[in-house]
């Protein structure tokens, strides 16, 4: 693109904050238009192509029950189950080739959109409500729920419903066929009917299941959606399968125990059919993995619940023992997906990752810089799951990343507080660190992970709700907007509040982490209108002992890292784009190949009949595909990679290198309620917010306009902003603001 052109579209996506006239840019050249019209096109083909597959696919479950689908799906058996790939290959492309065509298409689409938003300015749009960010539920079970969720929950229930209704339609109008069979025969084959199809709609949970949990799934970058929001789609399709599991297991178990063959039929292994005891040790894992996600246990012990899900290598492996062949690739798709994702995360976790430096705050909390590469890309509402090996070698924890990407190109910071077993640990090791230098800690990080865009920069006004270390991404969002505002890059926030609840006065310290003040940006207060509401819930008044807020106070020092310049890997989280789309097609078309080389010189040549024997090659073959195929391209991308870092090392002094490219911390002199001309802050001890009061002042004094509100902290504080969300939106007049919920706090 010419430097012309390049200057002009600048202009254009800086126009918001540089000017208020059309007239003042150039109009685009042809070749502009023409661009952007191919770009736009291509967008949506893509997306209407995916959504027409999508449709497809769900209607295919919906008629699975029915005597059509019955009659479609053995069509599709007798027209394709003769090819290379044999009867699996049929179920695999019906079943689960729509999924993985749609994760094949997404990667363009990300692409395009990508391309196009860096040539399109998003249009201002007036104020109006979003399902997405609608609170309707709040103190259910389910905890906050917006109405696009409610509206997916209730559709997935009537879908399991509509799926029971038809199962039972089809056994009941089966069973009338069968006039030599006594009563008590009749509620037994019914029964047995009943428990198989229970399965099988269990399957189709399992189909689901396992998409929320990639963490880096391509399906969920496509519409937009974090994986810690999707954690609770796994939650509830996990707590709907074991349900329908289980009584599946307890009628079978019921029918045995009425025919007096319970222990002979549970340890009943058939080559054709399904195998009992597969599916007996299947289910007992699974059981056992359902009990320990329960709040109760959960919470009594983590650890139990972490280590006891990893058992869900067993629990797939026995059931494609189980259910055989010809029924594993219904849920083979999403399993794929997740595969896919579970590698990449397994390369990026081996890499040793440097801690710049650590610091150990007033209040206790661990604040680590860590390298990352110039190339590595992420928000600002973004989150890393941090492994240190001397700490535990098996326990990974979420964190949110705390520093904007335009804070520095080659560190990524996060704050950790001393709230748990494994926090204290590490909060023991930075101080002990003090007295013996050189303390070593081996650090591996996956992500970052997050929105695929920087949404809190969509909103002109913003509302972020704070609880303790929940301030630590508002941290980041604070800075990313006074960078943009800064830089002239394209920044909606005009009208920020910070809502902030801490326990106590030395939590305070927090706010060092970043410059609020003129040293990022002189003028900003005549662009940013910012004002911070601080409430010390647990002390009445300010202690005096405690000086200076963020006076430089907290103790810091440089752990000797493992490895020079070894910052993160880029495999997963926001990893390129084209290097992902290759490793998944890639990897995609070594199962096809692998499973074709098995039928053709195993499976056939030697008439191969077992249905648990065939379940476990195909999930081999799906297993080795990623790791030989995907895991060629991985190395490829290893390796280009690393070229790319020796050429960062090439272009930065190695002196600069590990410089935090932080702006100086500001004292804030609390006693006295002394702040820079650009922040208007206040600090109340001994209260706690009063959302109703705080949300009534926003909509006197912000009219109608879209405000979006970002919540993170414990769920009792989510629940009562989306409490008064809801309620503010209920009564609203016509001059009230639009409010937008949205949650950024992390739990599993």
């Amino acid at each position: 693109m010419a430097n012309g052109e390049s200057e002009i579209l600048s202009a254009r996506l800086y126009q918001p904050l540089l000017s208020n006239s059309a007239a003042d840019v150039a109009p685009c050249s042809n070749g502009g238009n023409k661009n952007r019209f191919f770009l736009s096109l291509s967008k949506w083909v893509l997306k209407f192509t995916m959504w027409l597959i999508f449709i497809a696919w769900v209607a295919l479950f919906l008629l699975v029950p029915t005597d059509l689908g019955t009659t479609l799906s053995n069509d599709w058996l007798a027209a394709t189950g003769g090819t290379l790939f044999g009867d699996s290959g049929s179920v695999l492309l019906l079943f689960s080739g729509p999924i993985l065509a749609i994760a094949l298409l997404a990667f363009p689409y990300i692409i395009i959109v990508g391309e196009e938003e860096q040539q399109l300015q998003e249009k201002k749009k007036p104020p109006r409500f979003n399902l997405w960010t609608f609170p309707v539920l709040v103190d259910g079970p389910f905890g906050v729920v917006s109405a696009a969720e409610l509206i997916g929950i209730i559709l997935f229930i009537v879908f399991v419903l509509w799926d029971l209704y038809a199962f039972t339609a089809v056994n009941v109008r089966l069973l009338a066929t069968y006039d030599d069979l006594s009563l008590g025969e009749t509620r037994l084959m019914f029964l047995h009917n009943l428990a198989r199809n229970l399965g099988q709609i269990g399957l189709v949970c399992l189909t689901f299941l396992f998409l929320p949990v990639a963490r880096g799934s391509v399906l969920f970058r496509l519409i937009n959606i974090p994986f810690e929001h999707a954690t609770r789609y796994h939650v509830w399709l996990g707590n709907l399968a074991m349900l329908l599991f289980a009584i599946h297991g307890l009628l079978y178990v019921l029918i045995w125990t009425i025919k007096g063959c319970v222990l002979s039929q549970i340890l009943e292994w058939k080559d054709t059919g399904v195998a009992n005891l597969a599916g007996s040790i299947s289910l007992s894992v699974g059981l056992l993995m359902w009990i320990t996600t329960l709040p109760p246990v959960r919470k009594l012990n983590f650890e139990l619940f972490l280590y006891t899900h990893q058992l869900y290598v067993i629990f797939v492996v026995f059931l494609a023992l189980h259910i055989g062949y010809l029924v594993f690739p219904t849920a083979a798709g999403p399993i794929f997906i997740f595969v896919l994702d579970r590698f990449l995360r397994f390369c990026q976790s081996r890499k040793s990752v440097d801690i710049i430096s650590a610091k150990c705050l007033p209040c206790g909390t661990v604040e680590l810089v860590l390298a990352k590469p110039e190339s590595l890309r992420y928000n600002a509402l973004s989150f890393v799951f941090v492994r240190i090996w001397e700490l535990s070698r098996l326990q990974w924890h979420p964190f949110s990343v705390s520093s904007s990407p335009m804070d520095g190109k080659h560190h990524i910071s996060v704050l950790i507080k001393a709230i748990g077993k494994w926090t204290e640990k590490l909060r023991d090791s930075v101080l002990k660190n003090l007295e013996l230098p050189c303390t070593k800690l081996t650090i591996s990080v996956e992500g970052p992970y997050g929105h695929e865009k920087p949404y809190h920069m969509m909103y002109e006004n913003l509302i972020l709700v704070a609880g303790g270390i929940g301030i630590s991404p508002f941290l980041a969002v604070l800075s990313d907007i006074l960078h943009s505002v800064k830089e002239g890059k394209p920044c909606l926030p005009r009208n920020i509040l910070l809502v902030w609840a801490v326990k106590r006065s030395d939590e305070l310290s927090l706010l060092s982490t970043i410059g609020m003040d003129s040293t990022i940006y002189p003028s900003f207060s005549n662009k940013l209108n910012l004002q911070a509401h601080i409430y010390v819930t647990r002390e009445s008044e300010f202690p005096s002992e405690h000086g200076e807020v963020g006076n430089g106070t907290a103790d810091s020092s440089d752990l000797c890292p493992m490895s020079k310049r070894s910052g993160m890997s880029v495999l997963v989280g926001t990893g390129h784009n084209v290097w992902s789309c290759l490793y998944v097609i890639s990897s995609t078309l070594g199962f096809v190949i692998l499973l074709g080389l098995l039928d053709f010189f195993y499976i056939n040549p030697f008439d191969i009949t077992s249905w648990s024997y065939k379940g476990f090659l195909f999930l081999a073959c799906m297993v080795a595909s990623v790791f030989i195929f995907g895991g060629l391209v991985v190395c490829l991308w290893h390796l280009s990679e690393k070229r790319t870092s020796a050429e960062e090392k090439c272009e930065d002094d190695e002196s600069n290198f590990g410089k935090i490219e932080h702006t100086e911390t500001v004292t804030y002199n609390v006693a006295h309620q002394e702040s820079p001309a650009s922040l208007t802050r206040s600090i109340r001890y001994g209260a706690r917010p009063d959302f109703k009061e705080i949300f009534g002042s926003v909509s006197k004094n912000w009219g109608h306009v879209d405000v979006g509100v970002i919540v993170c902290g414990p769920p009792t504080l989510q629940s009562s902003v989306a409490k008064e969300i809801r309620s503010q939106s209920i009564r609203r007049q016509s001059g009230d603001p639009i409010y937008h919920f949205n949650s950024h706090s992390f739990s599993l």
